[in-house]
């Protein structure tokens, strides 16, 4: 089977981490794989922000658990990087669609390059909420921009479990 198919049949989610960096060119390489995706009319109005600080994406949890009401350990499940994918408010063209096209491909090039991902809704609805806003612009989010999802990513705690079996029955073929 050819090598890209086999990575994005193999790739899942990934909620524990180990404590080990990413590496700088790694994390480059993610990033680069998010901002060559397709985008509504290419007009790439993404940005991405990188956050591989744990004091920083420590301080973005307690700010997020405080506002939304977040569990006491919330934590994004202990990655040691945060990427946001932040985009224009929606009525620029489609802005949620092109976040979630590059989020894709930095999930399987994560996967390709050995680490784990996982997809952190949290952070788009913490957007909202004037503390983590103020924070999120601290940390370059762009101000006339509005998060529509997160990846952690890091090394996996444990190895993957095999895939459970996909329901065939959801495609319909007309020929």
């Amino acid at each position: 089977m050819n090598e890209a198919i086999r990575n994005l049949l193999e790739r899942r989610s990934v909620r524990s981490y180990t404590a080990q960096p990413v590496s700088r060119e790694d994390l480059e390489t993610i990033v680069k794989v998010g901002y060559h995706s397709p985008s509504g009319v290419n007009r790439q109005t993404w940005h991405f922000t990188v956050i591989s600080n744990r004091e920083k994406l420590d301080r973005l949890a307690a700010v997020m658990r405080e506002s939304l009401g977040l569990a006491e350990n919330y934590c994004f499940y202990q990655a040691p990087v945060l990427i946001i994918v932040s985009n224009l408010k929606p009525e620029t063209s489609l802005p949620g669609a092109d976040s979630a096209c590059a989020l894709t491909n930095m999930f399987n090039a994560a996967h390709a390059l050995g680490l784990g991902s996982v997809w952190i809704n949290q952070v788009n609805d913490g957007c909202k909420h004037p503390a983590v806003r103020a924070l999120l612009t601290e940390y370059g989010v762009p101000a006339d921009h509005v998060v529509y999802g997160s990846a952690a990513i890091g090394h996996p705690a444990a190895d993957l479990p095999a895939r459970a079996q996909k329901n065939p029955n959801v495609v319909t073929w007309v020929d």
